[in-house]
């Protein structure tokens, strides 16, 4: 795996449903190193802190594999690298193998997987597309968040290696399709185990716990 672009935004207004909405979704490539803390991109901001950015959202990473599938369901053969909010494309980022907990280093930066991405309407002013957030959903390829581990710095080219796999398999798509997807067999001991995964995103598992809940009564 490689980075093949670095991205990075600062806010911006837009005007959505005759409302003004302040966000940061709208990744611009960059030739330059970026410097990566522990909350976030030096130079890529959030304009929603509650939602985006923070420990467990430092840094999202979508694979470059995945945009000839959205140019195809889309219909937009204009999708540039960013497009999906991520800080980084990287190629053959498969979430079907990279598991909650898994560490990975970019660039000199030690990341950890933190939690799958849940898109918001913001993702469909992004892509142009109303239907676009329902699609993402149902497709279980969401991109990776982080966390970071060792701070450092990162740019396009770099190699993207695992440098260690966690034990158990729950990975990022499973969980993903576990959680959304009403016909997954199974689903129940999935977020059971994945709520003993303590590299999982505290957004997560209450997520998983209010789910279960609502199950159960």
């Amino acid at each position: 795996m490689k980075i093949i672009s670095t991205n990075i935004s600062k806010i911006k207004t837009v005007v959505h449903n005759s409302k003004e909405v302040k966000t940061g979704i709208f990744k611009i490539p960059t030739n330059e190193p970026v410097v990566i803390e522990k909350l976030n991109i030096i130079g890529d901001e959030q304009a929603d802190l509650v939602n985006h950015g923070g420990v467990d959202k430092a840094v999202y990473a979508f694979s470059h594999n995945h945009y000839d599938y959205w140019k195809q369901t889309l219909e937009n053969e204009n999708l540039n690298f960013g497009i999906f909010g991520e800080n980084f494309t990287i190629t053959d980022l498969d979430e079907e193998n990279i598991h909650i907990g898994d560490h990975i280093r970019v660039g000199t930066t030690l990341l950890e997987v933190s939690q799958p991405r849940v898109p918001c309407f913001k993702l469909a002013i992004a892509l142009n597309n109303k239907n676009s957030l329902k699609l993402f959903t149902q497709h279980y390829c969401t991109g990776v968040y982080f966390r970071v581990l060792e701070q450092g710095v990162a740019k396009t080219g770099d190699s993207v290696v695992i440098e260690k796999k966690v034990s158990h398999d729950i990975s990022v798509k499973r969980l993903f399709q576990a959680f959304f997807d009403k016909k997954y067999v199974g689903y129940e001991d999935v977020l059971l185990q994945a709520l003993e995964i303590p590299e999982l995103a505290l957004e997560w598992q209450e997520k998983l716990q209010k789910k279960l809940s609502i199950k159960s009564d």
